[in-house]
């Protein structure tokens, strides 16, 4: 037997630990749990190795273990930077994404603008910065742009309704040099942009630049000259977006022509590329007209052209349709409220052959167009046309049935403000192709209960089944037998958004044909709005309605309940208060 001397002695030499076990356990007590890795690679490159390793070899393993711990320092910085970036977002109510800041609309403070740009660093693959609608940040911009060297990959920077000032566009333009990839630079609704700050991003913005949005940032004619120096060096400009500056054709000091548009016009020429020219709104004229004529010979790759919302190039659209036909490529022409003339019109006609990519027309709230339609429709190339609105155009009976021809083959119509529509509207709905319209505008139209019976029935054969939008709205002369026809139809489950208000100051009981919505909701899983204004409800077909739509998500647009419907309490928008045809 041994002694128990002898048993504590190999007890003991088995607790003994080798000086490697002592250097390891050291190393494990150093990391975490969720840091430690396999020592196999160690203990295997260890005893593959024999003898003794020379000076320089102990060196490079320590070269290679300061470069370990320093990457691993690196990478913890980063993921503690990117948990700064979670918590931030998640405060914001937002999802955090490596490549995409989407910040528009959140109430972002200067504090929170400085705290944004302490988090860049920890961003390195930024393709998106938007920070629109952010009205606080206004006159503390150089907190982001100071920081925007972290971030050169950004290629979109949007920064619309920040009420920026001349400052921050300074310190914008001093900054756009660090964003060699930038695309899409959008300051779009910032009023300060105008009157002089521009000057301080001219020549600022890198070549690479494709969109440039200024839309409403109350442009002058002098603006408009530097905005010409930029566009002449950006050569790959697709997109220019100048609507709603009204102030951008003025004169210069006096002079005549509007030399600062004409500068702008001028440098198109460099702007091969351009595909999307918008100009709503920018108080054209037919000088305006003849200037931007002479640079359509060097766009022949235009596809979107918008002149709308310009009364005042009224008689002069034979200036500009003498090089209208050099845009062979034209995809959609927009001169919807511009007062054209019969002679405007006629011009257009004349031009419209030539343009054979034309798929979008919109000549609606032309009070003239009305007469026309059926020359319109002639010059058309009608199997591609696709959107061909005509509302308040003053249709005539003539005019209703030359549109039934471009009808079939339309993604959307719209004839709304047209009386003559009612008691007419089969023939319409008639010409209308199977699955293929996606919008239907009938508003204000006199629309009668025959009409939403002839309606219903189209939606059962299942003509209508990829609707998204229908506008019924202000067609009060409906009776209660035609709106339940229509919802007990079935047949437009593709349905987004329907509207069937009545005009303001009006009102109608809903009563009878409530169960025929409420029963056809279900028929509808595509439904995100409804609105029902000035349609009065009893209190308990108003809960079963709101709560059928509340657990979808569905927005309800209605009056509240008991609201007094007299004159002056219900405010008329722009277009609820259109004069009648």
């Amino acid at each position: 037997m041994e002694s128990a001397e002898g048993q504590r002695g190999r007890d003991g030499g088995s607790q003994r630990r080798s000086p490697l076990d002592v250097i390891m356990n050291q190393i494990r007590r150093k990391r975490t749990a969720s840091d430690r890795k396999p020592l196999g690679r160690l203990l295997s490159w260890s005893s593959d190795r024999t003898g003794i390793p020379e000076d320089g070899e102990t060196e490079a393993r320590e070269d290679r273990g300061q470069s370990s711990v320093a990457a691993e320092a690196a990478e913890s910085e980063r993921d503690v930077g990117w948990g700064r970036v979670r918590v931030f977002l998640q405060r914001l109510g937002k999802k955090a994404d490596s490549r995409s800041l989407r910040l528009a609309h959140c109430d972002l403070t200067a504090t929170d603008l400085l705290e944004l740009a302490t988090l860049l660093q920890f961003l390195p693959q930024l393709e998106e910065l938007d920070v629109s609608w952010n009205e606080l940040i206004g006159g503390c911009l150089k907190a982001l742009t100071s920081h925007l060297q972290h971030v050169d990959g950004v290629r979109a920077l949007k920064l619309c309704g920040c009420r920026l000032n001349t400052d921050d566009i300074a310190a914008l333009g001093e900054a756009l040099g660090c964003l060699p990839l930038l695309e899409i630079f959008d300051l779009s609704w910032n009023s300060s942009v105008g009157g002089g700050a521009l000057q301080g991003l001219l020549g600022r913005p890198p070549p690479s630049l494709r969109e440039l949005r200024l839309v409403a940032c109350q442009l002058t004619a002098a603006d408009a000259t530097v905005l010409g120096g930029m566009v002449s060096a950006l050569h790959r400009l697709c997109v220019l977006d100048v609507s709603c500056n009204p102030q951008l054709t003025q004169e210069v000091d006096g002079g005549g022509g509007g030399g600062g548009f004409r500068e702008l016009t001028s440098s198109l020429c460099h702007a091969a590329s351009l595909t999307t020219l918008r100009l709503q709104a920018c108080g054209l004229t037919t000088d305006s007209l003849e200037a931007l004529s002479g640079s359509l010979r060097c766009l022949p790759s235009v596809r979107e052209l918008d002149l709308s919302c310009n009364k005042s190039l009224s008689g002069g659209l034979d200036r500009l349709s003498l090089n209208l036909a050099h845009l062979t490529h034209l995809e959609s022409l927009d001169l919807h409220l511009c007062c054209l003339t019969h002679t405007d019109l006629e011009a257009l006609i004349q031009v419209l052959p030539s343009l054979t990519a034309l798929t979008e027309l919109d000549v609606s709230s032309n009070k003239e167009a009305g007469g026309v339609v059926h020359s319109l429709v002639s010059a058309l190339p009608l199997t591609q046309m696709r959107h061909l609105p005509l509302n308040s155009c003053s249709l005539n009976a003539e005019s209703f049935t030359a549109l039934a021809l471009a009808v079939p083959y339309l993604r959307s119509v719209d004839v709304s403000w047209c009386k003559v529509v009612g008691g007419r509207l089969a023939l319409l709905l008639d010409a209308l192709q199977p699955s293929v319209i996606l919008e239907l505008r009938l508003s204000s139209c006199e629309l009668t209960t025959d009409d939403l019976r002839h309606l219903a029935a189209v939606c059962r054969r299942g003509c209508l089944s990829s609707l998204r939008v229908l506008d019924l709205s202000y067609n009060g002369s409906v009776g209660d037998e035609g709106w339940s026809a229509l919802f007990a139809a079935g047949g437009l489950g593709s349905l987004e958004d329907v509207d069937i208000s009545l005009r303001p100051l009006t009102s109608a009981s809903c009563s009878a044909w409530v169960p025929a919505l409420l029963c056809a909701l279900p028929r509808l899983p595509s439904l995100t709005r409804l609105a029902v204004q000035r349609w009065t409800i009893s209190s308990q077909d108003r809960q079963k309605l709101s709560h059928s739509l509340r657990k979808r998500s569905v927005l309800l647009e209605w009056d509240p309940p008991n609201k007094d419907t007299a004159v002056g309490t219900n405010q008329e928008s722009p277009e609820e208060s259109r004069p009648e045809e």
